[in-house]
């Protein structure tokens, strides 16, 4: 019994050890375990996605979105409207519109529509984002807060409005919820990395 239980520990010690040279082998060779493979990809993907440029054509209405409206021909129907908190802007003569998840293009039509019931028989509307919702910073910068987006805002740009990192900031990441999002997202800082009307981006203490 002693050397059946000796002869399996043996192999088991054997099965092991090959283990470990098949691993070692394919680190030498170029390849990557899986379990970090699939980390790594998964930093990538959410890297791509953050690195989305800001395309204002796609831009989608939200709260805190400040919309320039013209109605041609009809001054007292036009001017600048705020998105309210439950994603509605209130118009002249339409009344209260909900706007949110919406395009520009989307906002006109759906602004068209209601005049015509009634109102107008072919209006034309026109409509600009005038002040688009402000961004917000937390964690580790020196002045945590919200503050006004601009076009072409990256978080390096968002840091240094915020008054740079502390010192115990982790200067190669960040953690951006997009408005709307359940999650935030891990990304790396590139000199790129934009920022979205709307973004909580959190910068984490680095690990010392």
């Amino acid at each position: 019994m002693r050397l059946f239980f000796r002869k399996a520990i043996s192999a088991m010690k054997a099965s092991l050890a090959a283990g470990s040279l098949l691993a070692l082998a394919a680190c030498a060779g170029g390849a990557t375990p899986t379990g970090v493979a699939s980390t790594q990809a998964s930093v990538a993907a959410a890297d791509q996605v953050a690195s989305a440029p800001f395309n204002p054509g796609d831009y989608r209405l939200g709260s805190g979105d400040e919309v320039r409206v013209i109605v041609f021909g009809e001054n007292e129907l036009s001017g600048t409207f705020k998105v309210d908190g439950s994603g509605y802007i209130a118009l002249p003569l339409v009344g209260n519109l909900d706007v949110s998840g919406k395009t520009l293009r989307q906002f006109e039509d759906a602004l068209s529509a209601k005049l015509k019931e009634g109102y107008m028989t072919e209006p034309k509307v026109s409509a600009e984002v005038a002040n688009f919702r402000p961004f917000y910073i937390l964690g580790e910068v020196q002045q945590p807060g919200t503050y006004p987006f601009t076009s072409g805002l990256t978080v390096q740009n968002a840091v240094a409005t915020a008054r740079g990192y502390t010192y115990r900031a982790d200067q190669r990441r960040v953690y951006i919820k997009h408005q709307g999002d359940i999650k935030e997202t891990e990304t790396r800082i590139t000199t790129t990395t934009p920022v979205l009307p709307g973004d909580t981006i959190r910068v984490p203490e680095r690990l010392f």
